[in-house]
């Protein structure tokens, strides 16, 4: 496949997509504030994965890999000129001044959008058949950005992925913690899945040299999925792990959140789970709160939606509100959810009020 120009909106996780983009000769632009795009642009991106059978994390150079990284600011591109546009900040910040505006030039350029953000945009959701996707607005920062999005056009992968910037080293670096798939559903648009599978091919394709002379594979794939409800498993973790990490007394880690009553977390996972089914899903589409408890054994920090809301956020995500919303325009509710949007909503209120 000849090489894409692919444009990503946030250098976080999108530094991820963008190593693995990457082994295809791919050229990748990513959007970030100044400073980190000068950082970028002078050293490239470094993203530390940690690979079965190997002691050290093996480090992706982007100076060293195939293909081009570069970064740039919100004024300084046109979507136009790209292939596939990737959507990789949270929600709030497509609201923010600049942002907002290249938000609604990538959805007139009417060019293929890759979201990996934990909160599906409006134009997904309206993908899925008898959904009242209007009455979802209250649990997005500003739904009224997403309105000019062909739905055909965009498209979501499950961030599944764990990885942060390490407070101690340059914005450049990333480090990956779980380096499980972006599980993404497939386009309306044929000719945009077209290009996705192509993608997911060249992923599973790598094998890289870390330096002494193996050929390694390396995690984290993209894997291409002809249901709409496969990202949406991410949900009964959310819900279960991400959210409850949010308590009267502060943020508590993930693994506490699912761990200290492994009952209630199953209790509110598999309703979660069904609420999916409700919409469509099967259940393949779902991963079993086994799979899900085991790993979250593994998450020793609080969410980064806990960590955000308890140092003074102002908006974050709201996958809680989401997901009580579309159970609410069912008829349906559950007490365990109630309790954690109620807890959310309320140091919201007292963030705001401080600022």
């Amino acid at each position: 496949m000849a090489a894409r120009n692919i444009l990503i909106l946030g250098a976080s996780y999108g530094a991820l997509l963008a190593a693995k983009l990457q082994f295809g000769g791919h050229n990748v632009t990513l959007i970030c504030r100044a400073p980190t795009a000068a950082l970028i642009n002078a050293d490239g991106i470094r993203v530390r994965l940690p690979v079965r059978g190997r002691d050290a994390p093996v480090e992706l150079h982007s100076k060293a890999l195939p293909g081009s990284v570069s970064a740039a600011s919100v004024d300084q591109v046109d979507p136009a000129d790209y292939d596939l546009i990737g959507l990789a900040m949270q929600e709030p910040q497509y609201r923010s001044d600049g942002v907002r505006e290249l938000l609604d030039k990538v959805a007139l350029s009417k060019k293929p959008c890759l979201s990996i953000m934990n909160m599906p945009p409006p134009p997904y959701l309206r993908r899925i058949p008898g959904l009242n996707v209007d009455k979802l607005a209250p649990a997005y920062t500003d739904a009224a950005a997403w309105q000019n999005f062909d739905p055909a056009l965009v498209t979501l992968a499950s961030p599944d992925p764990q990885a942060f910037r390490p407070p101690d080293e340059p914005v450049n670096v990333l480090k990956v913690t779980l380096p499980t798939n972006f599980k993404t559903a497939r386009f309306g648009s044929d000719e945009a899945t077209t290009m996705l599978q192509q993608l997911q091919s060249e992923i599973e394709a790598v094998r890289f040299d870390p330096g002494d002379g193996s050929a390694i594979e390396l995690p984290v794939k993209l894997k291409v999925h002809d249901s709409l409800f496969v990202p949406l498993a991410k949900w009964a973790m959310l819900v279960t792990g991400n959210y409850r990490c949010v308590t009267k007394d502060g943020p508590r880690a993930i693994k506490d959140a699912v761990h200290t009553d492994p009952e209630a977390s199953r209790a509110i996972y598999d309703w979660v789970a069904e609420l999916c089914v409700s919409l469509g899903a099967s259940r393949d589409d779902m991963v079993p709160f086994e799979k899900y408890a085991a790993a979250a054994k593994g998450l020793v920090r609080p969410s980064s939606a806990a960590r955000a809301l308890f140092a003074g956020a102002e908006n974050i995500e709201r996958v809680d509100k989401l997901v009580q919303a579309i159970a609410a325009g069912k008829g349906l509710s559950n007490a365990v959810l109630d309790e954690t949007v109620t807890l959310v909503d309320a140091q919201l209120k007292k963030n705001r009020s401080a600022a």
